[in-house]
């Protein structure tokens, strides 16, 4: 008779690792930090609960707009949080993010997966001490609340508006006075008059956020964030010491946490904004005049920055050749078609 073979005990003989991970997130927020928690849990669910990631809102370990920081001195070993956050250390990392007049979700992950988008932004992170790992996106956002309608870009002039990124750059070239705060500290700014109006993300969490019961008009398209990819940062040191199948488990993770959040967002979105206009928000787009003025300030930013900064002139050659075969294919191959559908499933 064979001997019969004792099964491993696989959960003891996995390296036990704990990292903590704080986000740039607010916890009230069951899509940006839920993807944040999810992330924590199919590490551990893949691991038999070997590889640990504790999740943080902002200010529980560093404040929301300091976590790059945080990973990058090794403080903590992972953080959640939008490259473009910390543009001002260098510009090239706000194209980690999202350009305004940008790419699709579908776009971005492509460039960004096969389009040799995170090989070109590689030194990008390392130069601020980071690993950065593709692990969310938004989708297509909305275009902000504001305490009045914009009818024309004489509309912008002073007006003083809470945005993240290059929009901010852009608008400025039109008259708006842009203003970064954090998410958890909008409502109060906007409340008090501090700002004229805010953008976040999209119905789903702005209304939760409560945007609606200070400010009436809500405005599409949210040209400077047509899908904002969002990161898994990593300390380089803390992500070496990992064993191999943690680092794949890792990635993992991240690409799923990218496509759930994409997933939630388109669709809870499309409820949420029928609940806002039924309880009286006033659904706007943005004039003409506005959208071309903005477009023309974006390259003529572009154009600027590239002067400055060769990294920056390099990647975005390469990001903005992607992006204009992607707008040509899918104008062909999709929007044809949607723009169809959209015209006859419309209610009679």
């Amino acid at each position: 008779m064979a001997p019969v073979l004792a099964m491993p005990a696989l959960t003891h003989a996995q390296t036990r690792i704990r990292w903590r991970m704080p986000g740039s997130f607010p916890k009230s927020l069951d899509t940006l930090y839920g993807t944040q928690e999810r992330i924590a849990r199919r590490v551990r669910e893949m691991t038999d609960g070997a590889f640990e990631i504790t999740p943080f809102g902002p200010g529980e370990v560093v404040p929301a707009l300091q976590v790059m920081d945080a990973v990058g001195s090794g403080s903590v070993e992972c953080g959640y949080t939008s490259a473009y956050y910390y543009l001002g250390k260098d510009p090239s990392l706000c194209i980690a993010t999202c350009l305004p007049f940008g790419m699709s979700s579908r776009s971005l992950w492509s460039w960004l997966q096969e389009g040799g988008g995170r090989e070109a932004l590689r030194d990008v992170y390392r130069d601020q001490g980071v690993i950065g790992i593709p692990a969310g996106n938004t989708g297509a956002q909305m275009g902000g609340w504001y305490r009045r309608e914009i009818n024309s870009t004489a509309d912008l002039n002073g007006l003083k508006f809470r945005i993240a990124g290059f929009g901010g750059n852009i608008l400025q070239k039109i008259g708006v006075v842009p203003q970064l705060i954090g998410g958890a500290d909008i409502y109060p700014a906007l409340e008090r008059g501090v700002i004229d109006g805010a953008e976040w993300v999209g119905p789903h969490d702005d209304e939760k956020l409560g945007f609606q019961r200070v400010a009436r008009f809500y405005y599409a398209p949210g040209w400077w964030e047509y899908a904002p990819s969002i990161d898994l940062m990593v300390n380089p040191a803390a992500y070496e010491a990992l064993p191999s199948h943690y680092k794949h488990i890792l990635e993992a993770a991240c690409t799923e946490g990218w496509h759930w959040m994409m997933a939630r967002y388109d669709s809870l979105n499309p409820v949420a904004l029928r609940r806002l206009v039924a309880a009286g928000t006033q659904l706007r787009f943005f004039p003409r005049d506005v959208l071309l003025a903005s477009y023309r300030a974006a390259q003529e930013f572009y154009a600027e920055t590239g002067a400055a900064n060769a990294r920056f002139r390099r990647i975005h050659q390469t990001w903005d050749a992607f992006r204009v075969d992607q707008t040509q294919w899918f104008r062909i191959a999709e929007d044809s078609q949607a723009n169809f559908l959209a015209v006859a499933s419309a209610p009679r």
